[in-house]
């Protein structure tokens, strides 16, 4: 995605200023947004619309500390506001139920404001690109939380795959299991459940959405392979439930690789059990986010070795996102922070007009576009009876 530096003075002394759109009270995923906002130090929550209701969106305001004047009712008046002030806020994170998604990011990128979104980008494919091309043609970074990209781990397998250590890729086996909705969560008031199992909240995939979205970024992202064909089969387990549960996918990719991939929200004894393997002519490797700190690489015929964080065998691209010396855990929150932090340096770069290290890595507004892309791909395929869908 095109960029365009600005014609701004060097701001890089000050932290970002960062609005929010959803994330009030009884919200979980904006307190993960904000924690993994300040945990560098890199940016400061200074406005919001931070709920659909207007009294709940001003004490959320007033416990996070943004001033009253810059607690707005709606994202559009604080899109059009934000934009006017001299101190307006660099870039908007938008933590709402998705269906709110396209919206809230095409007031921002309208008004001029870079945007970090949640995933799913959108609830359908068209919008997802437009968003894109809007991005595009205005020049504004956007950039999308698939946030297991930001493990160092998951960079030394990314560099193991593109580097040939594994030589010619052949599988992909990519699994994500939870267990939460295993009963009607959603009738007993919890508000997580609620949107995400409504498909007019949700959009037209549950589970695919919420964590096998997750999943298939994850594959693609390490193995540097693109998709081409799934046949999927998504079913819905829970009595009641109108949207799935469970996924089952098989994957064909470019160049003859094959994958599958598993979601599901009704698996008992699984908490958030997300695993990736891949395979190819000269070795295989090995990852589980619950214990992300170890990789396991294995070169055919030869023992396995187990690379970890910060020690044995890490490269430079994986201790450049490591705060703390080996052997002391990092995990959901500091990957989350590396995201935010490598989109930071990227509108740094924007502000002072200079050029983006290399080394800064983040999923952008296409790697969203591609997330739709599959879940459309995956309804359509299981709809059909599980016949084979080209992306």
């Amino acid at each position: 995605m095109a960029i365009e530096s600005s014609s701004n003075p060097d701001h890089s002394g000050r932290r970002l200023r960062l609005g929010m759109v959803g994330g009030g009270q009884g919200a979980f995923i904006g307190a993960v947004h904000r924690i993994a906002a300040r945990l560098d130090d890199r940016y400061q929550l200074v406005a919001g619309a931070l709920s659909s209701q207007a009294a709940r969106a001003h004490a959320s305001a007033e416990e996070l500390g943004i001033a009253p004047e810059r607690s707005y009712d709606d994202f559009a008046t604080m899109a059009s506001a934000e934009s006017e002030r001299a101190d307006g806020i660099d870039v908007v994170a938008i933590v709402t139920p998705n269906h709110l998604h396209y919206a809230a990011a095409r007031a921002f990128l309208e008004a001029g404001i870079h945007v970090i979104c949640d995933k799913p980008l959108t609830t359908n494919l068209a919008q997802a690109r437009e968003l894109a091309q809007l991005a595009g043609d205005n020049k504004l970074l956007f950039a999308v939380t698939y946030n297991y990209s930001g493990y160092p781990m998951i960079r030394q397998a990314r560099e193991l795959a593109s580097g040939g250590a594994l030589g010619s890729l052949r599988v992909v086996q990519v699994e994500y299991p939870q267990d939460w909705l295993t009963t009607a969560a959603e009738n007993t008031g919890l508000k997580q459940a609620e949107w995400r199992t409504d498909p007019e909240r949700a959009g037209s995939g549950g589970c695919i959405g919420d964590i096998g979205t997750h999943a298939y970024h994850l594959a693609c992202y390490v193995s540097g392979l693109q998709l081409e064909s799934l046949c999927a089969e998504l079913s819905t387990f829970v009595d009641g439930r109108q949207l799935d549960d469970n996924a089952q996918i098989m994957l064909r990719f470019a160049g003859g690789a094959r994958g599958m991939l598993w979601a599901s929200q009704v698996a008992p004894g699984n908490e958030n059990g997300l695993r990736l393997r891949v395979y190819g002519s000269e070795g295989g490797i090995e990852w589980k986010q619950e214990n992300p700190n170890q990789l396991w690489h294995t070169s055919f015929a030869q023992p396995t070795r187990l690379i970890t964080r910060s020690g044995s065998g890490a490269s430079d691209g994986a201790n450049r996102l490591s705060r703390i010396p080996p052997g002391h855990p990092e995990g959901y929150l500091e990957g989350f922070a590396n995201i935010y932090s490598e989109v930071a340096d990227a509108l740094q770069s924007i502000i002072r007009g200079t050029a983006l290290d290399a080394a800064v890595d983040f999923p952008t507004v296409e790697d969203g576009v591609r997330g739709v892309e599959f879940i459309e791909a995956a309804v359509e395929s299981s709809t059909a009876g599980a016949k084979w869908v080209s992306l």
